[in-house]
């Protein structure tokens, strides 16, 4: 009591009611992620049997006050208060800020624009904006990603790459629900599935006896190296997952008994839009 009545004295009154109701609104923080969750809900189409979705950003762009309350929740929340949480609440939380302020950076120039990469350039890259207020530091989608979200030793989650969208046609689809500790397992299994069952991202070839896989497999091969699951190596995890990869029993069985070899597909960068 004492120490707060010193800080009332050295602060100014607005400032210390502003400190002081930003922290009991973090405290207060929505797990279920309610706001985000209702956006999703109503403007991600899944597609291809669940396994990829369209954003209509349009729809996003006349509920960007949604948008941008949901994203004054995750930003008044600070490190304390973070870290008091447990782990899937945390990466939950990690998840849908990246993806939903991957969604306000389209915004800002959509409709003008074919892909992510257009709000770079050649020396600069979209991911590398600091426009993200998180934690108590202005951060990019970047710093979330690789910071936070793969920090070794954290979190060692390899299937969140099928969890964060890049907004783009050949990154795994944007979830059409918020992601929520309660079933985080759940969903991260349901979204690694449905990605590796899309074959124009996921197949075997039987004739070449190439398993050809996403090019996310080869930028973060080290996260799919970290011992989840028992696994040691990325051909553990697609062994693991041979009845998602393959389309019948002799394909499952050559996927299975690791007599495949490894080919990495072209990533399509083109904007995963509702047209």
């Amino acid at each position: 009591m004492k120490r707060m009545m010193r800080l009332t004295r050295t602060l100014p009154v607005w400032l210390f009611f502003w400190l002081f109701a930003g922290t009991a609104a973090a405290q207060q923080f929505d797990h279920t992620h309610r706001l985000w969750d209702g956006l999703l809900h109503e403007h991600v189409v899944m597609i291809n049997q669940g396994r990829a979705s369209q954003v209509d950003y349009a729809a996003f762009l006349q509920d960007r006050p949604v948008l941008q309350r949901y994203l004054a929740q995750l930003s008044a929340v600070n490190e304390a208060v973070f870290a008091g949480w447990s782990k899937p609440e945390q990466l939950a939380f990690l998840i849908n800020a990246y993806n939903a302020f991957t969604v306000e950076l389209i915004l800002t120039r959509y409709p003008k624009l074919d892909s992510i990469k257009d709000l770079g350039s050649f020396l600069s890259s979209p991911w590398k904006k600091e426009f993200v207020p998180l934690l108590g530091q202005k951060r990019s989608l970047d710093d979330i990603e690789h910071g936070l979200i793969r920090n070794p030793g954290d979190y060692n989650e390899p299937r969140i790459h099928f969890a964060v969208n890049c907004a783009s046609i050949g990154c795994p689809g944007l979830l059409n629900e918020a992601f929520v500790a309660e079933k985080l397992d759940q969903q991260l299994e349901a979204v690694t599935r449905a990605f590796l069952q899309d074959r124009t991202r996921n197949r075997f070839n039987a004739s070449t006896g190439d398993l050809e896989i996403s090019k996310i497999f080869d930028w973060y091969t080290e996260d799919f190296e970290r011992g989840w699951g028992g696994w040691h190596s990325l051909n553990h995890f697609l062994v693991h997952y041979a009845d998602s990869l393959t389309d019948n029993a002799q394909e499952k069985m050559a996927v299975a008994t690791g007599n495949f070899k490894v080919r990495y597909l072209d990533y399509d960068w083109k904007l995963n839009h509702k047209k």
